[in-house]
């Protein structure tokens, strides 16, 4: 071996050691970083399950932290062996912008998830009437909203539809009126119909004294007089109320 070949191998082992250098150090950040995303989980998990969110609200937020810690993860690694990440979040940029115009519709329908979760305007349990759609609300998904009708139908209606439509909340209130309109025959007097149907209010205990019942007569018919009737019950004694008046008078 000449003096040549011998400095070539004393620069290959004296550089060997030095070039695993910069894997050492990014193996070395990328288990700091990782012990930082699980500290950092950890915590979003525990804000999670203080917060008031929905439980399908909590799932997404916690598997998106966990995707987005990844992808930040990989990046600061990637960038500490020197590879270039530049065109890595182009790449991503590009791909997420193609994504989101091919699932636009789903889209709409996930914000408007967030948008119903984070508002508030009925929670699960409520009877609502959403789009000419009644019912009492089943679940509030991140795609759908759920309502179960009286006849025990499930109707599916998309969260993107719920947010544009004018929503009735007939449970937040506590308290709902009963509407109802009867004919009598032109043979019975005025006062004689008021005051069965005074009494037959009177009678019930369901039907709440403040706000006042309201008897009026509201028009003449070819062959009946119509009269209406109004009442404020509990919301659970709606439908009760309703009927058992229908059958009194």
């Amino acid at each position: 071996m000449n003096w040549e070949d011998f400095k070539a191998s004393l620069a290959t082992v004296t550089l060997g050691p030095i070039a695993l250098l910069p894997v050492l150090s990014a193996l070395l950040l990328f288990l700091v970083c990782y012990i930082v995303m699980k500290i950092l989980n950890k915590v979003i998990c525990k804000l999670l399950e203080r917060s008031r969110m929905e439980p399908a609200l909590k799932n997404f937020v916690r598997s998106l932290s966990k995707v987005l810690l990844w992808i930040i993860l990989i990046i600061i690694v990637a960038d500490k062996l020197g590879i270039q990440t530049t065109s890595f979040v182009a790449v991503l940029s590009v791909a997420g912008l193609a994504l989101s115009l091919s699932l636009q519709g789903i889209l709409t329908n996930l914000f408007s998830g967030f948008t119903i979760m984070t508002t508030k305007p009925f929670s699960t349990g409520d009877y609502v009437e959403i789009d000419g759609v009644n019912g009492t609300v089943n679940e509030v998904g991140l795609f759908y909203t759920k309502i179960k009708t009286f006849d025990n139908k499930l109707i599916y209606v998309p969260n993107g539809e719920v947010v544009s439509a004018k929503i009735i909340n007939y449970t937040r209130q506590g308290t709902r009126r009963v509407d109802l309109k009867i004919c009598a025959s032109y043979e019975n007097s005025t006062e004689q119909v008021k005051k069965a149907f005074n009494e037959a209010i009177d009678d019930d205990k369901r039907i709440l004294r403040d706000p006042a019942p309201f008897v009026r007569l509201s028009a003449y018919k070819e062959s009946s007089i119509e009269y209406e009737l109004r009442v404020w019950t509990k919301n659970e004694d709606f439908w009760d109320v309703y009927y058992s008046l229908l059958e009194s008078v």
